[in-house]
């Protein structure tokens, strides 16, 4: 539970709340109150020593991060050999410099969360999916309230900029794509917000294109529609409008639709990463990747929302 502190409503009438997203620093409230999360779905291992699964939980933590980064121990400046994984894993966290570091113990803590129906002893006592839920939408409310640009979807850190479009279209674009049909193209689109997390735009944007075009090949495979294995988005896009994906009397009234829909992602891929960037590199703005995520996204929910329309 949040709790709305009075020092909380001073500093929203001060005006001493972030009115804009931060990516490169996790401040160490937000890292305690992480902990604090933890706590409360995994355990802590002083307080319930007797069940080894808690234990169990954190090791496999602490051992996936080393073996990623070629460690032994995770390493902090309150390190002993001594300590339990726990205590080595919240070390870790609290003292590490590099953020996406922390956004790694951030991701992979919360998908074993997500995962921790059943195996934990503490959580067959309370109702396990509440327990959980309340974990992630506690996480993704603390890092709006220290104005930190990340949340937890769909099992995966993403990166926002606005809160408006975030909530609009990127976690209803994922939602929708989040079924087996569509899974290429949910794989496509994180790897597209992954990339744009590490600041890969080029890469961000291939993979916005593969998720446009991941989606449309889905929805011709689910309804038999035939197009050729090497169909490019323009092809795909007339071969949706022709099977009336979009109603004929809608494609009337929107006649600019397939123009946005054919030059919108595919060129803005092509124009800046599709092709040799030549003797001078490419810079990618941010802000010009962060609205092409936004337009795949509102496509992708266009698209899928269609498709649930034909009878």
């Amino acid at each position: 539970m949040i709790f709305d502190l009075f020092s909380k409503r001073q500093k929203k009438l001060r005006g001493d709340v972030p009115d804009i997203y931060i990516y490169d620093d996790v401040p160490n409230p937000l890292r305690v109150q992480i902990v604090h999360i933890w706590y409360d779905v995994l355990g802590d291992t002083n307080q319930y020593p007797r069940y080894q699964s808690v234990e169990s939980a954190y090791k496999f933590i602490v051992d996936t991060l080393c073996r990623e980064y070629g460690l032994f121990h995770l390493p902090s400046p309150n390190y002993n050999e001594f300590d339990n994984n726990l205590h080595e894993l919240a070390n870790f966290f609290l003292n590490e410099k590099d953020i996406e570091k922390v956004i790694d113990v951030v991701e992979l803590s919360f998908q074993v969360i997500n995962h921790a129906t059943e195996d934990f002893n503490y959580l067959r006592r309370h109702n396990a999916s509440k327990l959980i839920e309340d974990a992630v939408n506690e996480l993704n409310s603390r890092f709006k309230e220290h104005g930190v640009g990340f949340q937890f979807v769909e099992n995966e850190i993403i990166r926002i900029d606005s809160e408006l479009l975030h909530e609009e279209a990127v976690k209803p674009a994922l939602k929708l794509l989040n079924q087996k049909n569509y899974q290429g193209a949910q794989e496509e689109f994180l790897s597209a917000y992954e990339h744009y997390r590490h600041g890969k735009h080029k890469e961000s944007l291939n993979d916005c294109l593969k998720a446009f075009e991941s989606t449309m090949k889905a929805i011709c495979d689910k309804h038999k529609w035939e197009y050729q294995a090497n169909a490019t988005a323009k092809k795909l896009i007339e071969i949706c409008f022709a099977q009336d994906l979009v109603p004929s009397f809608w494609q009337n009234q929107l006649t600019s639709l397939r123009s946005m829909l054919e030059s919108s992602i595919p060129t803005g891929r092509n124009k800046l990463s599709g092709h040799g960037q030549g003797t001078e590199p490419t810079t990618i703005p941010n802000y010009l990747v962060a609205y092409m995520l936004h337009m795949t996204a509102s496509t992708l929910v266009f698209l899928t929302m269609a498709e649930k329309e034909i009878k």
